[in-house]
């Protein structure tokens, strides 16, 4: 049985891509800061949560150590933990911009460095962060600058870690949606077109397929999932 771990599988996406990845016969490692009702799933006995702080560096890497230990590989990991602010250059401090980089670049580098230290081991992997638009494109980042800088981040840190894993089956890419489609992002835009948005589902299945053998040859870093938005 193949391993997967989702961070922040209590999450809109993250919830989504742990039923994906259980439906497909994964047996999920799932964290949050909050247990989850993912456990009332009837296929509970292939899911695994665990209360982690991905902001502490021991803790994830406890986590991860204790993953290996008891599963001994893992296939893939997708990093969902996050969270957005806005801010303009006069309006945001390099306190809110720590916040960030913490909530969005450090949650994700305590989970990816020991996950890629042991994909490298085991010679395979899959390893997916989630980026946005405004942290590919700089000129997007107006208005929200301290999140854009954040996300610009794990663009690099993929970039790095595939170079590191050149000639290995280990694989690093950032997953780029356009607005999901959520009950709050709803609330929050009642006048947006909700059909141009991409759903949870759909970036679940697309992560879902680069775990595939199909998408074995492909070595892409940036993956855009933006439906017509």
């Amino acid at each position: 049985m193949k391993t997967v771990i989702v961070t922040g599988a209590n999450g809109n996406l993250g919830s989504a891509v742990v039923k994906k990845f259980i439906q497909q016969g994964f047996f999920v490692c799932g964290t949050s800061l909050h247990p989850s009702k993912t456990g009332d799933d009837p296929s509970s006995d292939m899911f695994e949560q665990t209360i982690v702080n991905l902001e502490d560096e021991v803790e994830s890497e406890k986590f991860i150590h204790k993953i290996v230990e008891k599963y001994h590989t893992i296939d893939a990991a997708v990093l969902t933990v996050g969270g957005f602010a806005k801010g303009t250059i006069s309006n945001t401090t390099t306190a809110d911009i720590k916040k960030q980089y913490q909530l969005n670049f450090e949650t994700a580098y305590n989970v990816a460095k020991p996950v890629f230290e042991q994909m490298m081991k085991q010679g395979n992997g899959r390893i997916f962060m989630i980026g946005s638009k405004q942290g590919l494109s700089p000129k997007k980042g107006k208005g929200v600058v301290a999140y854009a800088l954040a996300k610009s981040l794990l663009f690099r840190l993929a970039e790095i870690m595939n170079a590191e894993a050149q000639g290995k089956n280990v694989v690093t890419s950032v997953v780029i949606p356009s607005t999901i489609d959520t009950p709050s992002n709803r609330e929050g835009m009642p006048d947006a077109q909700f059909e141009n948005w991409v759903k949870a589902e759909s970036i679940a299945n697309v992560i879902y397929w680069y775990c595939t053998g199909e998408a074995s040859a492909i070595r892409e870093p940036v993956i855009k999932i933006y439906n017509n938005a």
